[in-house]
């Protein structure tokens, strides 16, 4: 790993001499990693092999499913349990706690929802997910736009949060989850909007442009950290931008990093490590912040 610094703001993020391990290998395309603190392990999917894995330092890697239905991203909700963008039955699932699989969202207005790709939820329980349309996944498109959703799993109502958006992709809320961050992997940016008391978001503007000559990847996962520091995965690797949008680094990768988050490994301050999943391979990195609560 190659760390470029842009200022040297980076040294309060990551020490110099610090490297990344590789964890794991021999995935297809590992993507949407979530650490559990209820199990204590990383989930994450090797969504061209239809395949969700576990990760700790206990007893390394270990298949968890290999029926995910194409998941991509992963998250957990409020009360621990693992919620999935299926991209092949075209949804949203949680695992329950007894290993039974429920399906969430499917449509939106009547027609079907297009490929669910990244997945958040909000300290109130609520759920958003970005639903890019992607001929690669080999699918017709009944939905007519490239969305962001809120989802109150309380109430089951099923919000269209923001259309405009190429291809919608990573999602990530600020520490106070005041600002709601969202890439898009056609423009090559992200951008921030103000989550509003009902849950909704305005005053979207774009925060940060990715630049497409530092290499190969494109604007895809995200995460925060307990500065509000902005972590996307990109075109060169990982890019680390303040909260006022200044870049402060980026992490070059042999790989193409697709997506990250933010854990805690037993032997690890409290969710200072970032795991990287990157093409054919799982990455850890020790960082001297945690990730946002």
């Amino acid at each position: 790993m190659n760390i470029i610094r842009y200022s040297e703001k980076l040294d309060h993020i990551i020490s110099p001499e610090q490297t990344a391990q590789k964890l794991a290998s021999g995935f297809s395309f590992s993507e949407g990693p979530v650490w559990c603190p209820r199990t204590n392990q990383l989930y994450f999917t090797d969504f061209p092999n239809h395949r969700i894995y576990t990760w700790n330092e206990t007893n390394g890697l270990q298949l968890y499913s290999d029926q995910s239905d194409r998941a991509v991203g992963l998250t957990l909700d409020a009360k621990g349990r693992l919620l999935s963008c299926e991209t092949l039955t075209r949804r949203i699932s949680r695992t329950e706690l007894d290993g039974s699989i429920t399906a969430l969202v499917t449509h939106y207005q009547g027609s079907r929802i297009n490929n669910t790709n990244d997945v958040i939820v909000k300290k109130d329980g609520a759920i958003y997910f970005s639903d890019p349309y992607s001929t690669a996944l080999g699918d017709t498109k009944d939905l007519d736009v490239n969305g962001v959703f809120r989802y109150d799993p309380q109430s089951g109502a099923l919000d269209l949060l923001v259309e405009d958006f190429p291809r919608p992709n990573g999602l990530a809320f600020s520490p106070d989850e005041s600002l709601l961050y969202i890439d898009d992997t056609t423009e090559q940016h992200v951008r921030v909007f103000e989550v509003n008391p009902d849950g909704s978001i305005s005053n979207g503007r774009v925060f940060a442009e990715l630049d497409t000559e530092a290499g190969p990847g494109a604007a895809d996962g995200m995460k925060v950290d307990e500065h509000g520091n902005v972590y996307v995965t990109g075109p060169g690797g990982v890019w680390i931008f303040a909260p006022s949008g200044e870049r402060l680094g980026r992490l070059e990768f042999p790989e193409v990093a697709a997506n990250l988050c933010f854990g805690s490994p037993p032997e690890s301050a409290l969710g200072n490590t970032l795991f990287i999943t990157a093409s054919s391979s799982l990455y850890s990195l020790k960082l001297q912040v945690r990730g946002a609560v």
